[in-house]
């Protein structure tokens, strides 16, 4: 049976320099799992692989959608099960990594069936976001799909709003949608985590923030200044500098507030990442650990 290495943790830990490690010591190839490293103009904010990096490795799905392509968990799980099918008929061994909780666990637990939302749906629920707010469609989610109301985020309006048009495009309410039975995959899943001390990876993401500014993401986040209201761009590093932008914060605050908002942002993804008991956690610096405990898991 093939073998899938899952390379997971937080923002700025460390899994870029070890994933390439790890796919050097197999000889084989990897698939990205970050939502953002998707888009190939958000180079610097999203801390996407170098040219020196790519021509270490073999990567894929970085680099290959516009800012304006819509794209979804459900199509990465298409699109990533393709690539590792056509990758295991020349490889044993392929290297999947990124922070991006919905997209691991699509690849490994399978996300559940839920219909893609057509362009007319979109657009009525985005207008009605716009001119109503948030707090009606909440209300009106909770007539619809009160068992979703009473679970999700109700400040994550990305999540209200989809559930409300999976309500008004298919007539069914979200939740019946929600299966959440976990996909029997034709591979080996090897999960590694990496993790450090909180206040060392306060110290990197804080480095790292201001080594993208030196870098030249206030030059980048310029060039895609008029096209902010995209879902692509409302991302941590972007829609701070946005703010900046047009005038309701100054530089300084807009740069304390992207390093504030990665840290809460790997606050998340640790909580996420911790509640699978499947995944053994590492150093990034214990190379060696981690490829003798990937030795010892391979089928």
């Amino acid at each position: 049976m093939p073998n899938l290495i899952v390379l997971i943790g937080p923002t700025g830990v460390g899994k870029t320099e070890l994933s390439l490690q790890i796919a050097e010591h197999f000889n084989t190839e990897i698939v990205s799992a970050d939502s953002r490293q998707l888009y190939a103009d958000l180079k610097i904010g999203t801390a996407a692989p170098t040219v020196e990096q790519l021509n270490r490795v073999k990567h894929h799905l970085v680099g290959t959608l516009q800012l304006t392509d819509y794209y979804s968990a459900a199509k990465y799980e298409e699109e990533a099960l393709e690539i590792l099918q056509q990758l295991f008929t020349k490889k044993d061994t392929v290297v999947l990594t990124g922070g991006s909780m919905m997209y691991v666990d699509a690849i490994c637990k399978g996300i559940d069936d839920i219909p893609t939302i057509d362009e007319e749906t979109r657009q009525m629920m985005l207008e009605r976001y716009h001119n109503e707010g948030l707090e009606k469609l909440c209300a009106e989610l909770k007539l619809l799909d009160p068992e979703y109301y009473n679970i999700v985020d109700q400040k994550n309006h990305k999540r209200v709003v989809h559930a409300l048009e999976i309500c008004y495009m298919t007539g069914r309410t979200y939740t019946s949608y929600r299966t959440q039975q976990k996909k029997e995959r034709p591979f080996n899943i090897i999960k590694v985590g990496l993790t450090r001390d909180r206040e060392e990876l306060y110290q990197r993401i804080n480095l790292r923030v201001d080594q993208m500014v030196e870098e030249g993401l206030i030059e980048e986040a310029k060039q895609f200044f008029h096209l902010r209201h995209l879902n692509s761009l409302n991302t941590v590093g972007y829609k701070e500098l946005f703010n900046h932008f047009d005038g309701s914060t100054d530089l300084a605050f807009a740069i304390e507030k992207i390093k504030q908002n990665s840290r809460i942002y790997s606050r998340k993804q640790m909580t996420w990442f911790k509640r699978d008991k499947e995944i053994e956690w590492f150093h990034p610096e214990s190379k060696n650990e981690v490829l003798d405990y990937c030795n010892l898991k391979l089928k």
